[in-house]
């Protein structure tokens, strides 16, 4: 337990703007915003754990501010907020919690579930907890400013037509690149390595998109098990690159992720590859109303959550995740909007992939394309010409299934190109008009509103679910390691097994495979994530880290949980055969040609895209259940 002191130290009243901590020549800035709070307490942490607490006495505009002289980079802190606690009407303020600051540049330590990090009493929830949580969570860390570079982003934003996107997981990607030194290895300085670099441009992408880098927490009860969210999407900090990733806290500088993750960014753009985040906007790290209380459920939940109208108690869940961030409140939307602005302009980053993007858009209930947080980002400045990317689906919901309805300045994850084309690859029967709009671009979702081909980002696969040569091994998905009966995850995968589930001996079935993963790798470049519409489909091409060479996840269609340190779910893998080998070869090939033929990156639909008829078509290749076809086999 720490010791704690409520201090008379000399503060001044600051400002409420800009939110966070912000250091100048004399000190630093606190501003925190807390409509439900009556009073907020600002909570210092020497380096042996002791804390300081400053009442902040200046309230303006919803915020609470104080200027402290003498606090410097480096410094711990976090706050408590005093208030009422009254779950019934959705307010749950309790100064036994220390909480993070929602705009901390980092983050320092991780959470110890248990009791103390509850804002209610054991056995009645609407009683609050008298545990002190400090020596149970993280703390907000103070960073300093650096002075806005301006950059020359035509050395390496490319536009859409001639985007191929490939998603990366930081810690998968690298933990076991033999050209990476060891200390680098799972870290943002391994991925801006000259060996991961070069790998990417051997490939031929042109932008990467990084799995969830904001600070996470994995869930409860996957600690409880030993297991961790691996992918990271379980955010509590939207501006802290994650400290997990980074060489330098490893090496035991606290805050060195910022400066590590800019490095990599530099590095990255100096390879002519932009850098794309995958965030998650839609839920965070709390969880339902029986999660821990770490920040925002704690500063003032009614303006973070949604509440339920019946039972403030209870959150309104389109997420799966216990509880959806409030997008139709403005502390909210400005977190939201705060968070892009400063992952552009001081982390230099080019874009965004929004996990499951229509919660954002549901101030009223439903998915509404005239929402505050679409409007905002439109008129944006900043914000508006980064590139805008949209998981289009969300959880639960009569409207949950948004394809096609986001507007013109987004781009959208295909899920029907997806669908169509394993369906084609597996040799079911596909309609003609179906497949003629979703290989040309999918007009007929995109047309009317005047969009353009490229407001498809097509995908094959992806993280979530099979690989691609699990897709040509597995007839159901096997995700009995993530511990829950394999119910986790879905089942419509549309995958084919060529005859035998999983791993076999059986001689001509690798080979089989082998040659379907070829095809699908050379005819829809590359193979993996969006996986990439080939030289002549129109959209925006992508790839997961899949081809590099043969990923194989061994059936898990679901989000995984590994354990401890193992990092064999998302990475590189020594080749099993020669075909493994081959792979990269067969993807570095289509982009030359998607250049050389202006059909693949035109602006506009095609006058022959609007086919109809549901009559069958197959693949070449369909014959593969009795032997390959013709030129195929040489593919």
């Amino acid at each position: 337990m720490t010791a704690t002191a409520m201090m008379a130290i000399e503060t001044l009243p600051g400002s409420h703007f800009p939110l966070g901590a912000t250091v100048s020549p004399t000190g630093t800035n606190f501003a925190v915003a807390s409509g439900a709070a009556d009073g907020m307490i600002l909570c210092l942490f020497d380096r042996a754990g002791a804390e300081t607490q400053i009442p902040m006495r200046d309230y303006d505009a919803g915020v609470w501010h104080a200027f402290v002289p003498g606090v410097t980079a480096g410094q711990a802190y976090g706050y408590r907020a005093t208030g009422p606690y009254a779950p019934a009407r959705g307010v749950r303020c309790n100064p036994a919690k220390l909480l993070l600051d929602p705009y901390a540049r980092a983050l320092s330590g991780t959470v110890a579930f248990g009791p103390a990090v509850l804002g209610y009493s054991a056995g009645n929830q609407d009683a609050p907890s008298d545990a002190d949580s400090a020596a149970s969570v993280p703390r907000s860390l103070v960073v300093a400013g650096e002075p806005v570079r301006r950059l020359d982003r035509a050395n390496w934003i490319h536009s859409y037509a001639d985007t191929v996107i490939y998603e990366v997981h930081v810690k998968g990607f690298t933990m076991r690149h033999p050209g990476i030194p060891a200390e680098l290895r799972g870290t943002f300085a391994g991925l801006g390595h000259e060996a991961a670099i070069a790998h990417l441009v051997d490939l031929g992408v042109t932008a990467v998109e990084l799995l969830p880098v904001h600070e996470s927490i994995p869930e409860a009860f996957l600690v409880q098990r030993g297991l961790t969210n691996y992918w990271g999407y379980n955010t509590i900090g939207y501006f802290a690159p994650s400290q997990a990733y980074s060489a330098a806290v490893r090496a035991g500088h606290p805050h060195g992720q910022v400066t590590e993750f800019k490095a990599m960014v530099d590095a990255l753009h100096a390879a002519g590859i932009e850098v794309l985040l995958d965030v998650v906007f839609n839920h965070t790290a709390e969880g339902n109303d029986l999660g821990p209380t770490l920040c925002y459920r704690g500063l003032d939940n009614p303006a973070y959550y949604r509440l339920d109208g019946s039972d403030p108690r209870h959150y309104i869940d389109t997420t799966g995740c216990g509880n959806s961030l409030n997008a139709g409140d403005p502390v909210t939307l400005q977190l939201i909007m705060d968070s892009l602005r400063y992952w552009l302009t001081d982390m230099h980053v080019d874009g965004f992939r929004f996990d499951l993007a229509p919660a954002l858009a549901r101030q009223e209930g439903e998915f509404e394309m005239r929402s505050a947080f679409f409007d905002l980002v439109s008129q944006d400045p900043v914000v508006s010409r980064a590139k805008l990317i949209a998981e289009p689906w969300d959880v639960g919901q009569m409207d949950s299934y948004d394809l096609g309805r986001f507007p013109p300045v987004w781009r959208e994850w295909n899920g029907k190109y997806r669908d169509t084309m394993r369906d084609f690859w597996r040799s079911h029967p596909v309609g003609l008009g179906q497949f003629a709009a979703r290989f040309c671009g999918s007009s007929d979702m995109y047309a009317r509103a005047r969009r353009r081909p490229t407001a498809s980002v097509n995908l094959i696969t992806v993280h979530d679910g099979f690989t691609l040569h699990d897709l040509v091994s597995y007839d159901a998905k096997h995700n009995e390691a993530n511990g829950e009966a394999n119910h986790d995850g879905t089942d419509d995968n549309r995958s084919w097994n060529c005859g035998a589930e999983g791993p076999t001996d059986e001689r001509l079935l690798p080979g089989q495979r082998d040659h379907l993963v070829r095809l699908v790798a050379a005819r829809h470049w590359p193979a993996g994530f969006h996986q990439a519409a080939d030289r002549v489909a129109p959209g925006a091409p992508g790839v997961a880290p899949q081809p590099v060479p043969g990923r194989r996840r061994s059936g898990r269609a679901a989000l995984v949980y590994p354990g401890g340190h193992r990092d064999d779910r998302c990475q590189l893998v020594r080749p099993e055969r020669p075909g493994d080998r081959a792979l990269p070869g067969r993807i570095r090939r289509p982009r030359p040609g998607r250049r050389r033929h202006v059909v693949a990156r035109r602006r506009l639909p095609g006058p022959g895209e609007r086919l109809v008829g549901s009559a069958g078509i197959r693949p070449a290749c369909h014959q593969a259940r009795g032997g390959l076809a013709g030129r195929d086999r040489h593919l």
